[in-house]
């Protein structure tokens, strides 16, 4: 059925969902999930650092942290016997959702598992949803996570 997932992490706890779930339908189909975390240098700079300590000081730490996330993650799949496999990227100036549609492409694989938060209205509207866009722009299915209607009212 599936061979390969990928899963985009940003630490987020809709993301974090979707690596449960991911890991278990690895765990029923034997496949491989490839974690994905793709930075975004506008979120962790306030554009004023001097070049030299952006590229010697702000670039590095935040490029250690998202391999953090994903060590992290890995480390947990492997202890349940899943084997993975993880990707480091820069968005530059490419929306975050064309990154993660092409990286299922280029790591061969043939499931997106996503978490979204599931907005609507305005929200959605202030907020985009980069979870719609994959949905929308995807070469593989993409299944969508969220926490159960009861677990976000409480």
């Amino acid at each position: 059925m599936y061979s390969r997932l990928l899963v985009p992490l940003d630490g987020s706890p809709t993301s974090l969902l979707a690596l449960e779930h991911a890991a278990a339908l690895a765990r029923l189909s034997g496949a491989t999930v490839v974690l994905l975390h793709v930075i975004e240098p506008l979120r962790h700079s306030t554009g004023f650092e001097r070049p030299k300590v952006y590229i010697e000081d702000v670039r590095p730490r935040f490029m250690a942290t998202g391999q953090a996330l994903l060590d992290e993650a890995a480390n947990r799949l492997r202890d349940d016997g899943i084997a993975s496999e993880t990707v480091l990227l820069e968005s530059g100036i490419e929306r975050v959702s064309a990154q993660i549609a092409r990286q299922a492409e280029t790591s061969r694989c043939d499931l997106i598992i996503l978490g979204t938060h599931g907005r609507r209205g305005v929200d959605r509207l202030l907020l985009g949803s980069d979870a719609e866009q994959i949905a929308r722009t995807a070469p593989v299915p993409v299944m969508l996570v969220r926490k159960p209607h009861s677990a976000r009212a409480a």
